[in-house]
């Protein structure tokens, strides 16, 4: 059996490509797609034997062509690519909210769909989706965000259930206060840097190769029987509510 390969969305910079870099480093072959095909091809250099692939996740075709032009169907695929747009919910303009939406969920159903069209003739595969401590908890001027990943979280959890009995699995994480990707110009800020950090049990921020070590432990033998599942890694602030709060 040979090494394992990979397809990781939005993996030209942030989390994703720190989940590529850590896939790479451990054996995989990866292919980094990306819509700026010159970045995931810069975030490609280095990694041994990795791909570059440029594609708007929220076009069938691009994404079709996209798989088409692997050398492999991927053991696993990573449905990373995902934006924010910032604002109330009510002072948000409809075009961003549905962009919003198109991105992180239907694009991850487009990627997903296409993933186990080509998974199913061999019966194996793994789809690994990202999430947000926003599907449980909306943040305040969060915009369409905490909405799409919500629908990200049900959306593995039913390809779980169809398509289980044909080996295949789908899990998620959900990452919480992550010091890199698109949370990265929150924490220029030291103040909010400083409390947000005090406000996880760990008393740090996250990183994106804490998520990428995630995706791993998910995709190796050790996590071999989960399936349907979100894993929450946010150094415990989902549950630090009490905690923060003053008894008096």
């Amino acid at each position: 059996m040979g090494a394992r390969t990979a397809l990781v969305t939005g993996a030209a910079a942030g989390i994703g490509a720190a989940i590529a870099g850590l896939l790479a480093a451990r054996g995989y072959r990866v292919a980094l797609l990306d819509r700026d095909g010159d970045a995931a091809s810069k975030a490609a250099e280095g990694l041994e034997g990795a791909l570059a692939l440029a594609a708007d996740v929220t076009n069938e075709a691009d994404v079709a062509r996209a798989f088409d032009s692997l050398p492999f169907v991927p053991d696993l695929v990573v449905n990373n690519a995902g934006i924010v747009r910032f604002g109330l919910l009510a002072e948000q303009s409809v075009d961003d909210f549905r962009q919003v939406i198109a991105v992180n969920l239907v694009g991850a159903y487009i990627v997903t769909r296409e993933a186990v069209q080509r998974m199913l003739p061999r019966r194996d595969g793994h789809v690994i989706s990202l999430t947000s401590i926003n599907a449980y908890s909306p943040g305040p001027g969060a915009g369409a965000y905490p909405a799409s990943k919500s629908g990200v979280l049900q959306l593995m959890r039913q390809f779980a259930m169809e398509y289980g009995d044909q080996g295949i699995r789908f899990n998620s994480i959900a990452p919480g206060f992550i010091d890199g990707g698109m949370s990265a110009p929150i924490y220029a800020d030291p103040a909010v840097r400083a409390a947000r950090s005090a406000g996880v049990p760990l008393k740090r921020l996250g990183t994106p190769e804490d998520i990428a070590e995630a995706v791993a432990f998910l995709d190796s033998p050790a996590g071999a029987y989960v399936n349907g599942h979100d894993l929450v890694v946010d150094g415990g602030v989902s549950h630090a509510v009490l905690k923060n709060l003053p008894r008096t």
